[in-house]
């Protein structure tokens, strides 16, 4: 029993060093990607990677899994594997749906948010805030992402809330090229948007979430326009 024991203790031991090196491979290669330091086209080798990391190539593979899921990395029909290009002539429609999620889920959650949300909500907010204040883009993106991520939650619509999180998910690339509009140095006015977004949420003003959840995404939107392509979107009218 004692060496079945140790055998099972040094396969754990293995399972464990394995899953901590495909956790920072992941890390390290989304942040390189997301800081747009891997440009978009730029080729994926695996024996490179699994030098520079000193691991074998199967948590490396492991890994780039994770990233092609994220639609961060793609494999081209000749088996290559390169950082995934952003689709620039897409971004009307990427921008069309993702103001629609940013207008719709604030809706929601003004009328359908609990005393819990709203302490989430604010909890990321503030992480958001200390992010901003430290100029720390990487964390920008992940305290942002959550934040609204949390808010479409609390309109209690999955379908809308799975739709976010993909856009949001597909949008770090361009939300970093937003940071970089101001190198790093987000205006507070653009921090109390937030803040002016949860207090509509906090009095169920639908109407008033809607609009500074508009404004908010609009405002996005020209700063990164302004660098990369013309506006091109259409904007929807709706109503709960």
């Amino acid at each position: 029993m004692s060496k079945q024991n140790d055998a099972q203790t040094v396969e754990t031991s293995i399972a464990h060093r394995r899953g901590s090196g495909v956790g920072h491979v992941y890390e390290a290669l989304r942040n390189d990607i997301i800081e747009l330091e891997l440009p978009p086209g730029s080729p994926i080798d695996e024996v490179q990677l699994a030098q520079r990391f000193s691991l074998s190539r199967t948590p490396i593979r492991e890994a780039l899994v994770r990233l092609a899921a994220e639609g961060l990395i793609t494999t081209l029909p000749n088996r290559a594997t390169i950082v995934a290009n952003i689709d620039f002539l897409g971004l009307p429609q990427f921008f069309d749906a993702l103001t629609l999620m940013y207008r719709v889920t604030t809706r929601l959650a003004a009328v359908h948010h609990r005393e819990d949300d709203i302490r989430r909500i604010g909890d990321l907010q503030a992480t958001f805030a200390k992010a901003v204040e430290a100029r720390d883009a990487l964390a920008m993106i992940a305290a942002n992402r959550d934040f609204h991520i949390e808010i479409a939650r609390a309109g209690r619509n999955r379908y809308y809330t799975d739709l976010f999180t993909q856009l949001l998910d597909e949008g770090r690339r361009i939300l970093r090229l937003y940071y970089s509009s101001f190198h790093d140095m987000l205006p507070r006015e653009y921090v109390n948007e937030h803040e002016d977004m949860i207090a509509a949420i906090v009095a169920r003003d639908v109407e008033r979430a809607d609009a500074l959840a508009s404004a908010h995404a609009d405002q996005i939107v020209r700063h990164i326009q302004a660098s990369i392509t013309a506006d091109g979107r259409t904007n929807a009218r709706i109503a709960i």
